[in-house]
């Protein structure tokens, strides 16, 4: 992961969230966290478009967590919301906080569909502050009485691009309507599609954005390889592949759930350990494969475009798109996967001749011409066809739809069902209303900034592309009582 020549000293931590920085064996802040720890610090709304693996988690866990601490409490009040596409991204979240946090007293739960509500409910009943939740699952709990988010000081929105492909943005909407109009609102996306923007101008009062790169870049350290092959010889091409001792760790990603089962069952008849993950696995069912993969007790997790935000495994050696996604956007978050942390990692992309025109929109949007590998299995009639066809979508139903992994069932909160799960720690610091009155927010701290209009030019930190902020109304900000000395 890029860092910054910043330290986090220089970012007005207070103590115990740098001491819980040192304990993660951190010093230098990510591109993303140096541009937006300060401005949320100082009360700013803020859109954060950054790739994935930058650090965008503690970019917002960590000052939320101390404007938490220095303000004064609403005695047993849930003061700040996270909604995520996916449970898996719910609960990284959640040990997000907990590890910046473990110094400090401030509380926080999961809610997530998948199994019994029972436990988030126990959980509720403690009060927490801090909620990360999955919006299908926290529309039920709302309904049913559980949750109140008439006292929300801080709300995030993560990947919210994500919450588009998967069909949560209308219950996006319902929830932004039930927040109070006095708050601080944080959204975070690897792209920008319109719908996104439109949300913006509702939910975000003259925002900070931040861009640290282009949505569409892939990292460096990766090497971006496409094999041609019929479709019939993909699964051999995959076994062969695996002979190689390099490909230590591998996540093999395919359209549809039943097409992940059929490819981790014929790689485990060949003696390959290899587990799948979607949508309709189990809560712990998903979290084993998860835990199993990442301490290396299974080689090869195959995954659906659903769970491709939800993965923070590191040293992941090989990205394997055994079928090309319908969306280009989903090619740059699959192969974000691997290369983490600053290491390399290879992407290899199997191409048969229907996906020719999904790989040309893959190169059209990345800018990358993917590097041609020959293999025991090669197709020369589709590699010939190579260029000959232009971007487009294949025949095949995108993932969202296919195999049921989008809308409610796909790891956001299905009816009735939740769970508060397990996750892991991060290793890095990573990863997780109506408009009103018609005056500016006063700074949190060092006085009013004064009214700016919406097309004001806002300055922002040297690393980042800055931009004029998204038009939308004015609101009078929340106001906080200090915490006493």
């Amino acid at each position: 992961m890029e860092t910054d020549s910043t330290t986090f000293e220089r970012l007005a931590l207070i103590e115990p969230i740098m001491r819980a920085v040192r304990d993660a064996g951190y010093s230098h802040p990510t591109p993303v966290q140096s541009a937006a720890i300060p401005e949320i610090l100082d009360g700013r709304d803020l859109m954060a478009t950054a790739k994935t693996g930058t650090g965008k988690t503690a970019a917002f866990a960590i000052p939320i967590l101390q404007l938490l601490h220095e303000s004064e409490p609403s005695e047993g009040s849930l003061r700040c919301l996270i909604l995520t596409p996916t449970r898996e991204l719910a609960l990284q979240i959640d040990e997000s906080f907990r590890a910046y946090g473990r110094y400090l007293k401030v509380s926080s739960t999961v809610v997530v569909g998948g199994v019994s509500q029972v436990p988030q409910v126990k959980a509720l009943r403690r009060r927490p502050e801090i909620l990360a939740a999955t919006p299908g699952r926290l529309i039920d709990l709302i309904n049913q009485g559980h949750i109140s988010l008439r006292d929300i000081e801080f709300a995030v929105l993560d990947e919210a691009d994500r919450m588009l492909d998967m069909g949560f943005l209308p219950d996006v909407k319902r929830i932004v309507e039930k927040l109070p109009r006095h708050r601080q609102t944080l959204l975070y996306s690897a792209t920008l599609p319109r719908e996104i923007t439109g949300l913006a101008q509702t939910m975000l009062d003259n925002p900070v954005r931040v861009e640290i790169t282009p949505p569409a870049t892939v990292a460096d350290n990766i090497a971006q390889k496409v094999m041609f092959v019929e479709q019939s010889d993909k699964r051999a091409l995959l076994t062969d592949l695996l002979d190689d001792s390099d490909m230590r760790r591998a996540l093999v990603f395919t359209r549809t759930k039943h097409r992940a089962n059929r490819v981790a069952r014929h790689l485990m008849q060949a003696g390959i350990s290899a587990d799948a993950i979607h949508s309709n696995k189990s809560q712990g069912a998903r979290q084993r494969a998860l835990h199993q993969f990442d301490k290396g007790q299974v080689r090869v997790l195959v995954a659906t475009d659903i769970m491709a935000r939800g993965i923070d495994v590191e040293d992941i050696t090989h990205v394997i798109n055994f079928e090309i996604p319908n969306e280009p956007e989903a090619y740059v978050h699959r192969i974000g996967r691997t290369a983490r942390a600053g290491s390399a990692g290879v992407a290899l992309s199997f191409c048969n001749s229907e996906e020719l025109s999904l790989l040309a929109g893959i190169e059209k949007l990345t800018r990358v011409s993917l590097t041609e590998t020959d293999h025991p299995f090669h197709a020369s009639a589709i590699a010939a066809q190579r260029g000959s066809v232009g971007p487009g979508k294949s025949g095949a139903r995108p993932a969202s739809r296919a195999g049921g992994n989008g809308g409610r069932d796909a790891g956001g909160g299905g009816r009735g069902r939740g769970a508060v799960g397990g996750g892991r720690t991060p290793s890095s610091p990573k990863s997780g209303g109506q408009s009103g009155g018609g005056t500016s927010r006063p700074r949190r701290r060092g006085g009013p900034k004064g009214n700016r209009s919406a097309d004001t030019q806002i300055p922002t930190r040297p690393v980042v592309e800055t931009r004029s902020p998204v038009e939308a109304p004015s609101k009078p900000r929340f106001g906080r009582t200090p915490r006493a000395a």
